[in-house]
C-alpha cells in the first residue's frame, strides 16, 4: 500500500468554489450576537469579519489563479522544448561533417541559452504579478481595517464622556 498526503489530493477549484465567506460571517454574527458587550458595536464588528473574511477570499483565489497560469504556461513551455529540441536532433543527424555538427551544436545551444532566460523571465514575471494580486486584496483590506478600529475606538472613547 503506498501512503497517500491528503493535502495533495485537493481539487483547489472546488475548493474555493465550495469556500462560503458569507456562512462564515453569519455564524460570526450568531455568535458575537449572543454575548452583548459593553461600549462593542457587535454589528460593526461583524461586518469587519464579513469584509476580512471576503478578502481572504480574494487573496487566496489569486493565489490560485496564479499557480494555475504558472503551471499552465510550464507545460507549454516544456512543450516546446521537447519539440524543439526534436527539431534539433534530427536537423543535427542530418548533418555532413564533424564542422557542421559542432557549428549546428553551438547554435543551438546559443539559441537554447537565450529561450531559457526569456522562459525564466517570463516565470518571474508571472509569480510577481499572482503576488501583487494576491497582495492587493490582503493590503486593502489592511487598510480599511485600521481605520474601522480608529472609528471605533472614538465612538467608544465618545460613549465614557
Amino acid at each position: 500500500m503506498t501512503p497517500t498526503n491528503p493535502f495533495m489530493n485537493v481539487d483547489m477549484t472546488k475548493f474555493m468554489t465550495d469556500f462560503a465567506p458569507s456562512k462564515m460571517a453569519d455564524q460570526f454574527a450568531k455568535f458575537a450576537g449572543a454575548y452583548k458587550l459593553p461600549e462593542m458595536d457587535v454589528d460593526s464588528l461583524v461586518e469587519a469579519q464579513r469584509k476580512n473574511i471576503e478578502a481572504l477570499t480574494a487573496a487566496n483565489q489569486a493565489a490560485v489563479e496564479g499557480v494555475q497560469a504558472l503551471a499552465t504556461r510550464q507545460n507549454e513551455i516544456l512543450q516546446e522544448t521537447l519539440k524543439g529540441t526534436t527539431e534539433a536532433l534530427t536537423d543535427i543527424s542530418k548533418s555532413e561533417g564533424i564542422e557542421d555538427v559542432t557549428a549546428k551544436q553551438a547554435e543551438l545551444l546559443k539559441v537554447s541559452f537565450e529561450k531559457a532566460l526569456g522562459n525564466m523571465k517570463e516565470m518571474a514575471e508571472l509569480v510577481a504579478k499572482s503576488n501583487a494580486d494576491t497582495s492587493k486584496a490582503i493590503s486593502g483590506r489592511i487598510a480599511e481595517s485600521l481605520e474601522e478600529i480608529h472609528v471605533q475606538a472614538a465612538k467608544i472613547k465618545k460613549q465614557k464622556k
